[in-house]
Parts: structure tokens; C-alpha cells; sequence
């Protein structure tokens, strides 16, 4: 993290808050805690980026990552409150960056959330090793509210987007909202087309996410290259909703021209999107080509 960006990470820390000794624990090791605002924050660590929220009754937790970076978050989160034994972990949906860490908190006597496609979907894509799989005990369909202390936690089901089962986790009081990997800010998303992906549904969640959001409000998400970090405003999922729209439109057009889809995946980049960055062949523009030209001929 460079100076700028640490200062402002500081500013929105501190903002009309009381320097805690976990806020300064926070400050003097500069993450992979990031407090946001009302007891509520997310992780860095590796993969999917984790969500939290803490008070002295409760723990509620947002994706597990891996086994490792599990850990590594069991064993900071209680620096910022004791967490009580009110304990949630929900998975946004059931991609291994997200969901692999979920038996460390199973061991922790979390009670693990999900839509209730997640757990088949997990099941699918570790085809012989289903087994061993650490899944959600308690699904939902369209949507399913806890409390977690004084917050009310809801999580909802917007129709097939990224996956078949993603979810969006609002925090109410916070107005703060986790979107898993319905937003990969400015990097080539996974579009995953065996797990159920709809990018023309996923086009129209994200508008009607961003309608239901305030200008308050902040978001969390999955991914997001360097520049611009894995938070952010509903502007960012209008930003997402645009570049999905400009990649259905293109391939669109080079379906009409009677292109293959080599020649419509023949382009570094749209003009519009330059700050979009790629993180290898699965998350590139030409792999998101490929998806849509599926979806439009399917």
C-alpha cells in the first residue's frame, strides 16, 4: 500500500473514532485488517476478499478464503472485539477462493450461510473429493436476515449473474454492502459459464444493487486490481454494469458481421475500459469474449 492510500485508509478509520488499541494495532501493522466504520471491516489476505463484522455477542463473517489465510483471520479478528457466541459465516458463493477456509470456522462453531445453490455448486466443482466438502448448513433462497449484535445482516439473491448462487451481504446500519465477485473492480472478471453465469442478468443486478444503495454507502468486493482496491461506491457497480454491457455489445456485433470467435476476441482491450487489468487467461478480455459468445448462441 502506498503512502496516499494508507492515509486515506487512515482517514476513514478515524474519522470521529477513538485511536482503540486495536485501531493502533491496525495502524502500526498497516493490515490485512481494514476497519471500515460500526464494528465493521473486511481482510485482504488471500483470495476473495473477506468481510467482518464484530461486537461483544457476535462475529459475522463474509467468505473463508483458504484453509491458511483462515487462520491467519481467526487469529487477528479478536483484536477488535471478544465476538461472543453468536457466529455466522456466509458465503457470497462457492468458488474455492471463497469457500475453502469455511472448515476453520466450522471448527470455531460458526454457523456457514449460503444461497442454497452454493453447497451443490461446491459439491460440482470438487467432483471426486465432494466429501471433504465444508459446506453451508443453513441456504436460503431469496434472501435470509440475522443479527449480529445491534447490526441487522441480510442476504440476498439477485438470479443468476457470476454464478447461479451468488448473494449480495448488506450490513443495514453500517450501509455497508459485501458483493463477493459480482464486482471484480477494473479487472477481467471470471465468468463462470459451468457454475451458471447470466452476464445479462448480471447487467441488470448490478443497476438495480446500485438503486437500492445511498450515496453512503460502501461496498466490498471480491477482487480488485491495485489501483483501485476492493472497496468502493455504487458508482463502481454502475462502472462493472458498463463494461459487461460494452462486452455483450461487441460480441454481439461480431456475431451479426459473421465473425468467429477468434476474430472477435482479436482486441487488447475496449477503448472505453482502459484501466480494466487481467489476471491470467481465466480472467481476461478474450475468456470474457468466449462466455459471451456462448451465452449470445446458446
Amino acid at each position: 500500500m502506498n503512502r496516499k492510500t494508507f492515509l486515506q485508509q487512515l482517514g476513514l478509520v478515524t474519522a470521529g473514532t477513538a485511536l482503540t488499541p486495536a485501531l493502533f494495532n491496525w495502524i502500526k501493522q498497516n493490515g490485512p485488517f481494514y476497519p471500515i466504520r460500526n464494528n465493521v471491516g473486511y481482510f485482504t489476505g488471500r483470495g476473495g476478499t473477506i468481510g467482518w463484522h464484530i461486537t461483544n455477542e457476535s462475529v459475522a463473517v463474509i467468505d473463508s478464503q483458504f484453509q491458511n489465510s483462515a487462520e491467519d483471520f481467526m487469529a487477528g479478528i479478536f483484536d477488535f472485539g471478544p465476538g461472543g457466541p453468536a457466529r455466522y459465516l456466509f458465503n457470497t458463493h462457492h468458488h474455492g477462493d471463497h469457500v475453502s477456509g469455511n472448515g476453520v470456522f466450522r471448527s470455531g462453531n460458526f454457523e456457514i450461510i449460503a444461497h442454497q445453490n452454493v453447497p451443490e455448486l461446491q459439491r460440482e466443482s470438487a467432483g471426486s473429493n465432494s466429501e471433504s466438502v465444508v459446506a453451508a448448513n443453513r441456504v436460503f433462497d431469496d434472501e435470509i436476515t440475522v443479527e449480529s449484535g445491534s447490526e441487522i445482516i441480510t442476504a440476498k439473491y439477485y438470479g443468476r449473474a457470476h454464478t447461479r448462487g451468488d448473494s449480495v451481504i448488506w450490513f443495514e446500519n453500517a450501509n455497508i454492502a459485501h458483493m463477493g465477485d459480482l464486482v471484480f473492480n477494473r479487472w477481467y472478471p471470471f465468468i463462470d459459464t459451468n457454475g451458471g453465469a447470466l452476464i445479462e442478468n448480471w447487467i441488470s443486478m448490478l443497476e438495480i444493487v446500485a438503486n437500492e444503495a445511498t450515496a453512503d454507502t460502501r461496498f466490498i468486493f471480491g477482487h480488485g486490481n491495485r489501483d483501485f482496491g476492493v472497496t468502493g461506491s455504487s458508482d463502481d457497480l454502475l462502472y462493472m454494469r458498463d463494461y459487461l454491457s460494452k462486452l455483450m455489445e461487441h460480441t454481439q456485433a461480431g456475431i451479426q458481421a459473421g465473425q468467429s470467435p477468434e476474430e472477435i476476441s482479436a482486441i487488447e482491450q475496449f477503448e472505453e475500459f482502459p484501466d480494466h487489468q487481467s489476471a491470467g487467461a481465466r480472467l481476461s478480455l478474450q475468456s470474457n469474449i468466449e462466455a459471451a459468445y456462448a451465452e449470445l448462441t446458446s
